[in-house]
């Protein structure tokens, strides 16, 4: 509480009891007296005009206007002081006879377009009352044959009232109940300052006493007469004081001496904390100067050996002696070793300073876990090593999180297991624990039959720059960050890791990561209906790999009979998946005998072969009518060679899409691409009477201003003016303020169609555009369009166009720079329309390679000006039928979107020129 604060409470609750009755009081006596005076005027008017028409029927029968006045006039003098005017008016609304003249006598008539009321009535201004009461001719008629209500209307007297005295006394009875008001609080004042005369003010002397006493005044007392209970208080204080005064003296006794023995401790203290503190800044300082010297060097390290590996994978394409091919080799694997050492430093020093920021996008789950199984494979296949990877089939397909990250951990764990493992296997499995919600919880582990941790070894594994054994550095190489890496990005996406191993049995390690899954959908262009029910011979001599193959392939609907062999007997069946073990040394005679017993028990023999032996699956494809993979076997890949030994179809679809009659609608398509505006164009010529093609938003802008057009679509990743934008700008004008624009862009990321139509955009279009999902965009938004049409086609399943994406993934063959059969449908079948887009294409890459020239030769190049070149380029690609190079494309798009700088996508760059070289290399035949 305050200094003034008891005397504050008091003051309230003394004086706010009596405002508020007061103000009660007064507003209710105000409130009544203000409405009886209004009351009593009302009932004098009505005691004066009553009495004056029934007085007045008579003389008004008989037009005697002479009688009236004087009856008026009478009453007007008799009650002068409230009567400003009395006025008798006939049936017509004309005035009869007035007691004296009034500027407005209309503002005292009924209103002439309404009969005249049979009762009395009042209207009340501010100042006046004017009151009206019917004359009726009661005397014709008798009470048993009609009611008042009933007798006919002579006219009507109205009087006109002066309410000035009225309020004059109504405002002295509201100023009488303040003053009341004002006296009581007053009064009240008095008391309250009475009572904080005899009450508060000795308190208040006490609590200054008492803060006195608190801050070392132990000789003060409370002094003066105080009564009751005040004195009691008075006395207590006194005492306590007195005690304190005699304690503190004995304690400052003892603080003087305690103080004399601890001086000198805490002198020698204050010395070693001065000590500690310095020594605690020079480790701060060197453990900074050291987080930073690894990130610069590793990130200047790393632009010259990109550039070392990306030429010499050039070089190993040109033609050479096989002494310079194994000399570029080893550089190249040299240079790919140290460029490890320093992604794992480069890593490590982003973790330790709080700097690696994690990527929250949805990607395939299964195919990111296959890619590293693949680049890991040839590692363990050199080693004789069999790696296999088994996911868990109820884990969903699309998740959302790090992939890269999610990818670099597995990396590290497999290239450790790898390393430490001489013979057996690599076993690789993840597991649904959980699913909640939109979430999932995965458990990752990788087996390995290889030296094992003793556990005074394991203590040390997630040290920096340590290993569980000394020599294993000089042994197996490695800087010791791996699993220090691996643990850090596994805690920072959330997880848990750790191992169990024994001494010369192998190691797991297993981590835990809580994923988001997402309702995007993950194409899997699979259609295995083709195998059900078909025989199929595994031959696998590992039966980890065994296991998991064949799970796949029952998965598939096949019927799967396994031999760890290729069996005696001759038995036909369908299929014979003939699966090579990983070797240092592989007898190529005994392979080529089990694939001639192979094709006797079947005529689909798929091989499987370990990374190492291209060399052997070249050998076999070339001698024998055998296709080979290699292993490890994904699903996708197993799957699509299989269902490219079917038989092809007879049936061929001479009219893909039936005939669509041209709707009477201009359109205008909108993208900066030319290969795609080019498609769209081409597309909407053929169901629309009128197309309009513009490159970017400013000319759609400047089109829209000149005519209205029915639809517009509008790519929404544009230079100088984006597609939304454009489109703000185009529903301005008044000419296309009510058109359709429907955005068309290729991101399909989870809430893009929301953003867009948040946007101002009226409809989403994906892609690349499919000819059947164009007509209903073109139906449902054209004005023209009939509800009951738009719906049926919005139910109609097309049949052929099934069909066609059902055969899509057969074939498209990505062992050729140019698919010239995917080329074609991606341009509606149209010959022409493909060779013209593929002109397109080749005739873009002289840009392209002039901006990744500018990119290499200028070390500040932006990312953001490459990530629109490679944009507009994979756009390109998706219509020409260059899988391969649109891969490449995809790849880099995506790093760059990551936040990768030019100089950490050089290799990726140098591969993208060589690919858009075999493109031009291959495109002669097809722009003849």
């Amino acid at each position: 509480m305050t200094r003034y604060g008891l005397r504050a409470r008091v003051i309230t609750l003394t004086l706010a009891p009596t405002l508020i009755i007061g103000l009660l009081l007064s507003a209710l006596f105000s409130f009544n007296r203000y409405h009886d005076l209004e009351t009593q005027v009302l009932n004098s008017g009505a005691s004066i005009i009553e009495p004056l028409a029934i007085a007045s029927e008579d003389a008004l029968k008989n037009q005697s206007r002479e009688s009236v006045r004087r009856i008026i006039s009478y009453a007007h003098r008799k009650n002068s002081t409230i009567v400003r005017s009395i006025a008798v008016f006939d049936a017509n609304h004309e005035l009869f006879v007035t007691s004296n003249f009034h500027p407005n006598f209309e503002a005292l008539m009924y209103p002439k377009d309404k009969p005249i009321p049979v009762l009395s009535s009042s209207q009340l201004d501010e100042n006046t009352l004017i009151l009206r009461t019917p004359i009726l001719a009661e005397t014709l008629f008798n009470d048993s044959s009609l009611n008042n209500s009933s007798a006919p209307v002579l006219g009507y007297i109205a009087i006109e009232l002066d309410l000035s005295s009225l309020r004059l006394q109504q405002y002295q009875e509201i100023f009488s109940a303040c003053l009341v008001l004002i006296l009581g609080l007053v009064l009240s004042g008095v008391f309250a300052f009475r009572l904080m005369h005899d009450v508060t003010r000795p308190i208040i002397h006490m609590k200054n006493v008492v803060d006195r006493i608190r801050r070392g005044h132990l000789d003060v007392r409370i002094e003066g007469r105080m009564h009751g209970e005040l004195d009691d208080l008075k006395k207590g204080i006194n005492a306590m004081a007195v005690s304190l005064s005699e304690y503190h003296v004995e304690m400052q006794h003892s603080i003087d001496q305690a103080t004399s023995d601890l001086r000198e401790t805490l002198e020698q203290l204050e010395i070693q904390n001065v000590e500690l503190d310095i020594a605690k800044k020079r480790a701060q300082e060197a453990a900074r100067v050291k987080s930073e010297f690894l990130a610069n060097m590793s990130h200047e390290l790393r632009t010259p050996l990109n550039g070392v590996i990306g030429f010499t994978r050039q070089m190993l394409k040109t033609q050479l002696t096989n002494s310079q091919a194994d000399y570029l080799q080893t550089i190249e694997k040299s240079a790919n070793n140290l460029l490890t050492i320093i992604n794992d430093i480069l890593d490590f020093s982003k973790l330790e300073a709080g700097k690696l920021a994690l990527e929250n996008i949805p990607f395939e789950f299964q195919d990111s876990l296959e890619e590293v199984v693949n680049l890991q494979a040839a590692s363990a296949h050199e080693k004789g090593l069999e790696i296999t990877l088994k996911v868990d089939p109820k884990i969903p397909a699309g998740l959302v999180g790090d992939p890269l990250r999610i990818q670099q951990v597995l990396t590290n764990l497999v290239g450790n297991s790898i390393k430490f493992t001489e013979r057996g296997n690599i076993d690789i499995s993840v597991e649904l624990r959980s699913q909640r919600d939109d979430f999932v919880e995965l458990q990752f582990m990788v087996r390995d039959t290889g030296i094992g941790i003793s556990e005074r070894q394991q203590a040390q594994l997630f040290q920096a720059f340590s290993q569980a054994d000394a020599s294993i550095s000089r042994r197996y190489g490695g800087t010791g960050l791996g699993l220090v890496i691996t643990q850090k990005l596994v805690s920072q996406m959330g997880g848990e890791i750790s191992l169990t191993s024994r001494l010369h049995q192998g190691s797991t390690f297993w981590f835990n990561l809580r994923l988001m899954t997402t309702d995007l959908p993950m194409h899997d262009w699979l259609d295995p209906q083709a195998l059900r029910n078909k025989q199929i011979l595994l031959v696998e001599p590992n039966m980890q790999a065994a296991s998991i193959v064949q799970h796949t392939l029952v998965q598939a609907g096949l019927n799967v009979v396994y031999r760890s062999a290729i069996p005696a007997e001759s038995e036909q069946y369908d299929y014979v998946l003939l699966n090579l073990a990983p070797s240092k040394e592989t007898d190529e005679t005994l392979v080529q005998q089990w694939v001639e017993k192979a094709l006797s028990i079947a005529e689909n023999v798929v091989v499987g072969t370990p990374s190492t032996e291209l060399a052997l699956a070249d050998l076999l494809m070339q001698k024998y009518p055998v296709q080979c993979i290699t292993k490890p076997l994904s699903r996708k890949k197993l799957l699509q060679t299989l269902i490219a030994n079917q038989p092809t179809r007879i049936e061929k679809y001479v009219e893909l899409i039936p005939h669509i009659e041209k709707l009477p609608l201009t359109v205008m398509a909108v993208d900066d691409n030319p290969a795609n505006l080019k498609l769209i164009t081409a597309l909407l010529q053929e169901r629309v009477d009128t197309v309009v093609s513009c490159s970017s938003g400013e000319d759609a802008i400047e089109q829209a201003k000149e005519c209205h057009f029915d639809i517009i679509l509008m790519d929404i990743q544009m230079p100088k003016m984006d597609g939304v934008t454009a489109c703000n700008e185009i529903k301005k004008l008044k000419t296309n303020a009510t058109t359709p624009v429907i955005a068309v862009t290729a991101h399909a990321m989870e809430g893009e169609r929301e953003r867009l139509l948040k946007s101002g955009m009226d409809d989403y279009l994906t892609k690349p555009i499919e000819e059947h999902i164009l007509q209903q965009v073109l139906l449902h938004w054209s004005p023209k369009s009939e509800s009951e049409k738009v719906d049926a086609l919005e139910h109609q399943e097309p049949i052929a166009l099934e069909e066609i994406q059902d055969d899509e993934p057969a074939t498209v063959n990505t062992a050729i720079a140019i698919d010239w059969q995917l080329a074609l449908r991606q341009a509606a079948n149209k010959e022409d329309l493909a060779q013209d887009m593929l002109k397109m294409l080749v005739d873009s890459f002289k840009e392209i390679n002039q901006v990744i020239e500018m990119a290499f030769n200028d070390d500040e190049y932006p990312a953001t000006d490459l990530l629109h070149h490679i944009h507009k380029l994979h756009g390109s690609c998706s219509y020409s039928g260059v899988p391969r190079l649109k891969k490449v494309c995809e790849t880099l798009e995506q790093t760059l979107r990551s936040g990768a700088s030019v100089q950490d996508v050089e290799p990726e760059l140098f591969e993208l020129q060589d690919e858009m070289e075999k493109v031009v290399a291959s495109a002669d035949p097809y722009l003849v």
